[in-house]
């Protein structure tokens, strides 16, 4: 019908007419039988091709058809509507421009057949809340949402509610290639690897070439044993020489005030140096067994003690010295009342009371008595050495008993030190050529009270006393070393080169661990020559020096 609009309602024919809002078509029943594209608009079956019985205006859209969706305000069929990237028409002719959002021209307008939206293919799903349409879908990286709308994805999920992405793992770095080298340059490289000169892609060439070629292999640890030779593990510890020069150069600059005498350097040293190790010990090392060993005449006598057990031992001889000096005895009430105080006896003495004595107790102990006895002899400047101090039978003036206790210091330093397998040097030079030469100097001594008691030969030729007797060149070589000549039938006689009946040469610390008593005398590398009796006997007396 063509009457005149209701209220409100724009005339028929004009622009707002085509744009007034549209009510859609009934459905068709299920079992109809009849697709939707054979139906007519406005409801009725007909059979394809035969043109249907429309109304005059059939060219114009059928009222609740084509009207544009409230959200959008624009037709919504799936083949026309603009996708939300672009939010305009696909089709530049046939759509209405968002600008005017109607069409341009009455020729424009969507036809019956192909522009108006269908119920069950042109319109927003709900649960997906977009269309239907294949070619108009989104696409997965397009947002899904009608635009000028800002609905969830899914029901009851609002953008902010989604999850993050799961970040993407950081891609690995490139493992750099193995250069392929041929086996004559791989074989060259072998000495710059052993040396670790190579670069980081030849070294991982070698190496690879390493476990599939054996002769290769086998250069290849022999030039790093070679390389270990070219390159000794270097000792932490500091120049046993270091103290001596610094100290000569600081009194070189400015002389002492009150200068230690020179007999009594040796001592101040190695105490010194048997302090610096003791101090780096701990409870463990000083639990640690030791190995005393000595030469009593006729074989080699050993005991197993601790590391505290020989600094007591060094106390309680020292001791000895300090009673000479007038000062206090460390053994106190404990020192031996039967027969005379003799280094062994009065060790064993202090090693039953003080068994159980704190390690730390014991080296403070030791410690500040070393520092005593070198202070009194400074103090004392150098007077005093007619003083003697007894061992037993035998005794000793101050100055020579200074060097004997300096060589014991030094002697079971060593032991400690192999104990805890920590390295020890030999002493200063010019202090070892000291203790050679006291142990030189006792030895006629020495080898009479052997005769004395049978165990060594009778003397061949008896001089007067002072005058020159049948000799033994002693040569030691090394650091500290020297030319000494020991007289072989009486102290009393007086060594002569012009008289000299045998040679020996050894090293000065192999020397110095024959009269210590850890080399016995048949075992001595000593290089001999002439009269064998006296030099075994003189090497027997040297070994006897040694005590507990």
């Amino acid at each position: 019908m063509n009457g005149p609009a209701g209220p409100g309602l724009p005339e028929p024919g004009s622009d707002r007419w085509h744009d007034r809002p549209r009510i859609p078509p009934p459905r068709s029943a299920p079992d109809d039988g009849v697709p939707a594209a054979d139906q007519d608009p406005h409801g009725l079956r007909h059979d394809r091709g035969e043109a249907p019985d429309r109304p005059d205006h059939a060219d114009r859209p059928t009222p609740g058809t084509d009207r544009p969706t409230p959200e959008t305000d624009r037709p919504t069929s799936g083949t026309d509507r603009p996708t939300p990237e672009t939010d305009r028409p696909t089709s530049g002719t046939d759509r209405p421009t968002p600008e005017t959002d109607r069409p341009t021209s009455g020729t424009d307008r969507p036809t019956p057949k192909t522009d108006r939206p269908t119920p069950e293919t042109d319109r927003p799903t709900p649960e997906t809340d977009r269309p239907t349409s294949g070619t108009d879908r989104p696409s997965p990286g397009q947002d899904r949402s009608f635009p000028g709308q800002d609905r969830p994805s899914s029901p009851g999920q609002s953008p902010a509610d989604r999850p993050p992405p799961p970040p993407e793992s950081p891609p690995e770095p490139p493992r750099a290639a193995v250069p392929r080298l041929g086996h004559g340059v791989l074989k060259s490289l072998l000495g710059a690897w052993a040396l670790a000169a190579c670069s980081a892609e030849e070294t991982a060439a070698v190496e690879e070439h390493l476990t599939d070629c054996a002769p290769c292999a086998d250069e290849a640890l022999r030039l790093r044993d070679a390389v270990r030779l070219l390159h000794p593990e270097d000792n932490l510890d500091l120049d046993p020489l270091l103290r001596s020069r610094v100290l000569e150069g600081c009194l070189g600059r400015r002389p002492a005030r009150i200068p230690v005498p020179g007999w009594a350097a040796p001592y101040d040293a190695e105490t010194a140096r048997l302090d610096a190790l003791l101090n780096d010990m701990g409870e463990a090392e000083w639990r640690a067994p030791v190995r005393l060993t000595w030469y009593d005449g006729r074989q080699e006598r050993s005991r197993d003690v601790t590391v505290a057990g020989v600094v007591g031992h060094l106390m309680t001889v020292d001791g000895m010295v300090a009673t000479a000096l007038g000062l206090g005895d460390p053994l106190g009430d404990a020192t031996p009342a039967d027969g005379p105080a003799t280094p062994t006896g009065r060790t064993e003495a202090y090693w039953h009371r003080n068994a159980d004595a704190p390690p730390g107790e014991v080296r403070e102990r030791w410690r500040e008595q070393s520092h005593t006895l070198v202070r009194t002899v400074s103090f004392a400047g150098g007077a005093g050495t007619e003083r003697t101090v007894p061992y037993g039978p035998v005794s000793l003036p101050l100055s020579d008993a200074f060097l004997d206790r300096a060589f014991g210091c030094w002697v079971h330093a060593g032991d400690i030190a192999d104990a805890v397998d920590y390295p020890y040097e030999p002493p200063a030079p010019a202090h070892l050529h000291r203790m050679i030469d006291l142990a030189v100097r006792v030895l006629p001594e020495a080898l009479a009270a052997r005769r004395r008691k049978g165990l060594a030969g009778p003397p061949r030729e008896l001089v007067t006393a002072g005058s020159p007797g049948r000799t033994l060149h002693l040569e030691v070589e090394g650091s500290g070393g020297g030319h000494w000549y020991v007289a072989l039938d009486s102290p009393a006689a007086v060594p002569s080169p012009e008289h000299a009946v045998a040679h020996v040469a050894l090293d000065g610390a192999e020397f110095c661990r024959l009269a210590a008593g850890h080399v016995p005398p048949e075992e001595a590398a000593a290089g001999q020559d002439g009269d064998r009796e006296a030099i075994r006997d003189v090497l027997s007396a040297a070994a006897s020096l040694s005590r507990l």
